[in-house]
């Protein structure tokens, strides 16, 4: 189930991976930490197929066990008070992955985080983002990368309304994939099944559609 990268991303993010047939949870400590952007990820589930993996802090497990023994709908029902956070919400998204992104062109320049002029989403972000602006400076178009671990890193994107419909998103995302593989890591995509454009973006990139999920609590 994917390359070499992609398991060691999985299995230092989840804390096991891969599992045998069904849902199957465990104890992560890193559940309990701040992620990425300093905010915690009590829940974070990851499925290829039949094999999930749904890891949550370790003193959470008897009750998103019991829990998930329901029906699937119930568990993301209850996932955020199972896990301590009654009033987060449940993001249900397509999981995907490349190491071979679409050879687009370059369109963007990495620039701090601080840079200034960019949306309040990007500055969220603590290394360089990846960005392009028009002939005035004007942001239009960026991606950031959130570090998971030394082995996994996801890739978010973001058009002005202005700007969309040219392209930009796209190759952007490529651009920022061939970065993070020569880094030695594998990118990572996320996007909620109901968003079309996004799945364009992704698809366009070279992140194919490989019938992966995740799930997960994130702070609201």
């Amino acid at each position: 189930m994917g390359g070499r990268q992609l398991h060691l991303h999985l299995t230092t993010w989840l804390g096991q991976w891969p599992a045998g047939p069904g849902l199957h949870v465990v104890a992560a400590r890193r559940r309990a930490q701040p992620a990425w952007d300093g905010r915690l990820r009590p829940a974070i589930a990851v499925s290829a197929g039949e094999h999930q993996v749904l890891s949550v802090a370790p003193e959470r497990v008897a009750a998103v066990r019991e829990l998930a023994l329901g029906s699937s709908r119930r568990l993301l029902a209850g996932l955020p008070t199972a896990v301590g956070h009654p009033d987060w919400v449940v993001h249900d998204d397509v999981f995907r992955w490349t190491e071979d992104p679409a050879p687009l062109p370059d369109v963007g320049e990495w620039i701090p985080p601080t840079s200034p002029g960019l949306p309040p989403w990007l500055r969220l972000f603590d290394r360089p983002v990846l960005v392009v602006r028009d002939d005035h400076g004007r942001y239009r178009a960026g991606v950031g990368v959130k570090w998971h671990d030394v082995y996994g890193r996801e890739l978010a994107v973001g058009t002005v309304p202005a700007a969309r419909g040219r392209g930009l998103a796209r190759r952007l995302v490529a651009q920022a994939a061939r970065r993070v593989l020569a880094e030695g890591a594998v990118p990572t995509y996320l996007h909620s099944r109901r968003n079309a454009a996004s799945a364009r973006v992704a698809e366009a990139a070279g992140f194919p559609d490989r019938g992966w999920r995740s799930f997960g609590v994130y702070p609201g």
